[in-house]
């Protein structure tokens, strides 16, 4: 602590560099109670969010915006390497994975409600109460000791200390905790496989298949009918016409149909006989 203020401007005078660190240190500790005060309670918010969300998709994005702000404090703090790996590899790889998986797969909120594993609230519930016991009794252990900045614990920088402590003291954990991760892999892997149980269907099955249905059920063995051709439009939305001038059913798509966004050929009706009428013009000019 500094004393009064002639105490200062004495330091001040005999040693600039003294004063201007001290400004420094002013100003870093301000920008880091600003930013804990600002990022703190959006990360508790937003942990909120994720724990009272019903949508397995708002809760994915609420956790990205923990581990936003997680990010931000640890750089605030001066740890660079915690905070690219909050961005890069939990923000920016797991957990946009998770994010898309579950866009993909297409999670409703009525599938977070079904347990699949029975009693799996109260193995939570105990889980969390051992987890509070442990971080109780692990807080309870905490020295605290007198602060000696981060030149003095750290002079060849953070990244190089940081990997020197997991290679060194935490090197045992740091192995363990890689080989769990690529146990998961592997056993995700093996999860996902699925033996084949049929055989194989190959083209000729398809054939077969197709002139059997058009044997037994009339299903043009081809492709689908393309959608209609007319001289005025050419569209998805247009079903092709029979030779009785009839639409032509499946030319179009389904989705279309449901939504009711097809176009009647009687539509283009009058088109046609325009169009006829001037050819028959053009005939008669001709000829004439």
């Amino acid at each position: 602590m500094w004393g009064s203020g002639t105490t200062r401007q004495r330091v001040a005078h005999q040693n600039p560099t003294v004063d201007v660190r001290h400004q420094f240190v002013e100003r870093r500790a301000g920008l880091m109670a600003f930013t804990f005060w600002v990022f703190g309670p959006l990360s508790v918010l937003a942990a909120f969010g994720l724990v009272l969300g019903k949508k397995a998709v708002h809760c994915a994005l609420m956790l990205a915006g923990v581990m936003m702000c997680l990010a931000i404090l640890y750089a605030s703090q001066d740890a660079p390497f915690l905070f690219a790996v909050q961005i890069v590899v939990y923000t920016g790889a797991v957990l946009m994975l998770f994010l898309f998986v579950l866009m993909l797969v297409g999670v409703d909120s009525s599938d977070s409600l079904v347990e699949t594993i029975r009693g799996q609230r109260w193995l939570a519930i105990t889980g969390a109460v051992l987890f509070g016991i442990l971080l109780l009794v692990g807080i309870s252990q905490i020295t605290l000791l007198v602060p000696t900045g981060l030149d003095a614990a750290q002079p060849n920088g953070n990244v190089p200390a940081l990997a020197q402590l997991l290679f060194s003291k935490y090197v045992f954990a740091f192995e363990v905790t890689s080989a769990l991760l690529i146990t998961a892999a592997v056993g995700a892997m093996v999860l996902a496989h699925r033996e084949r149980l049929g055989k194989k269907v190959t083209q000729k099955d398809y054939i077969e298949q197709r002139m059997k249905e058009y044997a037994e059920d009339g299903k043009h063995p081809g492709q689908a009918t393309p959608p209609g051709v007319f001289a005025r439009h050419n569209a998805v939305d247009t079903p092709a016409l029979l030779p009785d001038g009839s639409p032509a059913p499946g030319s179009v798509s389904r989705v279309l149909v449901a939504r009711g966004n097809i176009r009647a050929p009687e539509q283009y009706s009058k088109d046609i006989n325009v169009v006829e009428r001037n050819i028959a013009g053009d005939e008669g000019g001709e000829s004439a």
